[in-house]
């Protein structure tokens, strides 16, 4: 601030003017001061020829002008927010903005009841009152459902001294409060004008290995808040592998690993990602993944033709697994009441040999019993998968797999619903990401050259870099470094970033959260916001740092 004045005496005109955050106010006082002064001096007959009415007029007028409201301050056109993800689109205004103040409140709007936890949790962040259902007032920010509108849009108008967040529903006017928060966070106020987003893709997030590496109730809420804050909306959660099965069964309480989630703590979860427009999609891996069962169920793991057990596979051939699997999905259904849930299909070994069918004779000789002479082990793999989708379709759930567990040709075809979350290329007889998208199939980025955080970075990992992905992956970048057309942009449904346990004691789960920290944020940018960034690597680190901050 930067304050000057300067003044005469005896009459002369006294300019104040003051600079202060952007607007500048010029005031002009001792000339009406004088006015007035000079009309009394006159109807006291100390000089002029003036009568007395006169003079009184004169003084009145004068006294009039003095008392007259100032000029208003003019004000610089506002900015755009800093926020991450940055945010599509501002239009500018001039205006002071808006911070919070001793009276200020968080109201909502007739008809938008259903905002009453957005409201609550944003009051609480901002450390001001919560006023309910009521009219809004200067100072005040007004939550409201309101318009048609693409799903999880939002417009936020500041003027007036208040802010209002108004979209088409709770999920766009949430994501609203996180603009507000972190512009908050970042400069101390939210710029006049109005914000309107929409998100670039409907799927942003973050999967998780809880199987390989067991992670607090507390750290995986922690997780949701951060996630939230970045306009995240997908939690994958792998809770069934070789190495554990993570959360309490009541169905097949055998297989259950000693450290786990009770359900009581999973619907504690469930809770809290629901409050924030967060979907929990969960995993049970098959047919492949699943040594933590078989563990238990040892005559249900695949064998080749040497009678050696293969890792983690379970027998397809036999129909005592598909009820054990079918079991668990159904009882996990349950408790994940999502619209998602994921299949995996990844990785079955059975198909990772270069002659499958004589590594595997039984399956193969089974193979050709259903389908004939082209029936191959792959088919019987296929419709595996098929019937878990199947065995979910009772619970209206959108099944996902991994790209590795949907093939070329064969006999018998994918489920067309099945949704291909694309991560690598690496597997045996890779198929490029055109050709599940010429299939017409939607498909979800967690390309493992950019997206994988492996603990201990086997197999030629390495712990993914925010500033790789701020500054290279787009998620048209489905597998190695090459964008596929731009003609598929709308079948790419979103991406997450991917933490895997595959050496669990690698990193403390304190270290995980700082490792993921600024990758997620980067993820966060680039599914939100397809504009190229404005801001370089240096200064979106500065601003992450300024809106991460404690809730």
């Amino acid at each position: 601030m930067r304050i000057s004045r300067r003044t005469r005496t005896g009459g002369a005109v006294a300019t104040r003017t003051t600079r202060t955050a952007g607007a500048v106010a010029t005031r002009t006082v001792g000339a009406v001061v004088a006015m007035a002064a000079a009309a009394s001096m006159s109807a006291c007959g100390s000089g002029g020829g003036g009568s007395p009415d006169e003079s009184k007029s004169l003084s009145a007028s004068a006294a009039a002008e003095a008392a007259a409201p100032s000029p208003s301050p003019t004000y610089r056109l506002s900015s755009a927010p800093h926020t991450i993800p940055s945010v599509r689109r501002h239009e500018a205004a001039r205006g002071p903005g808006w911070k919070p103040a001793s009276g200020s409140g968080v109201v909502i709007a007739r008809g938008s009841e259903g905002l009453a936890d957005e409201g609550k949790l944003l009051a609480k962040e901002l450390k001001i009152a919560y006023r309910g259902t009521a009219a809004a007032r200067a100072g005040d920010v007004e939550l409201a459902v309101s318009g048609g509108g693409v799903a999880e849009s939002y417009t936020l108008t500041t003027s007036g001294g208040r802010v209002r967040i108004n979209g088409p529903d709770e999920a766009g006017v949430f994501y609203g409060t996180r603009t507000l928060k972190q512009s908050l966070r970042a400069d101390g106020k939210m710029p006049e004008g109005v914000v309107r987003e929409v998100p670039d893709r409907p799927q942003r997030g973050l999967n998780l290995d809880i199987a390989r590496k067991y992670y607090t109730p507390g750290w995986i809420e922690d997780r949701l808040r951060e996630m939230a804050d970045l306009k995240l909306n997908m939690l994958g959660l792998h809770f069934s592998d070789d190495q554990g099965f993570r959360i309490e069964s009541t169905t097949h309480p055998e297989i259950v690993s000693k450290q786990h989630l009770s359900k009581a703590e999973v619907r504690r979860i469930l809770a809290l990602a629901d409050q924030l427009h967060i979907t929990v999609v969960p995993e049970i891996d098959s047919p492949g993944h699943l040594g933590a069962v078989l563990a238990v169920y040892p005559s249900l793991q695949l064998r080749n033709a040497d009678g050696v057990p293969t890792k983690g596979a379970i027998d397809i051939s036999q129909p005592a697994s598909a009820k054990l699997v079918d079991e668990l999905l159904r009882e996990f259904a349950g408790l994940f009441k999502g619209r998602y849930w994921h299949l995996g299909g990844d990785e079955y070994q059975a198909l990772v040999v270069s002659d499958p069918e004589a590594s595997y004779p039984r399956l193969a000789e089974l193979a050709v019993k259903k389908y004939g002479d082209k029936g191959r082990i792959q088919d019987l793999t296929t419709a595996w998968t098929n019937d878990r989708a199947a065995a979910l379709r009772p619970f209206k759930r959108t099944p996902k797999v991994w790209n590795d567990g949907v093939f070329r040709d064969g006999v018998v075809q994918a489920d067309k619903n099945l949704e291909i979350e694309y991560w690598t290329g690496r597997e045996t007889g890779a198929r490029p990401p055109v050709e599940y998208l010429d299939e017409g199939r939607p498909l979800v980025n967690l390309n493992d050259e950019y997206l994988y955080y492996v603990l201990g970075q086997p197999n030629n990992f390495v712990y993914p870099t925010g500033q790789r992905i701020y500054e290279q992956w787009t998620p048209l970048v489905l597998r190695g470094t090459k964008p596929v057309d731009q003609k598929y942009s709308k079948q790419i449904l979103g991406g997450r970033l991917a933490v895997w346990g595959d050496f669990p004691n690698a990193q403390t789960q304190d270290e995980v959260a700082r490792g993921i920290r600024l990758p997620l944020a980067a993820v966060a940018q680039k599914v939100w916001n397809p504009a190229k960034p404005s801001l370089n690597w240096s200064g979106f680190t500065a601003l992450a740092a300024k809106v991460g901050g404690p809730a």
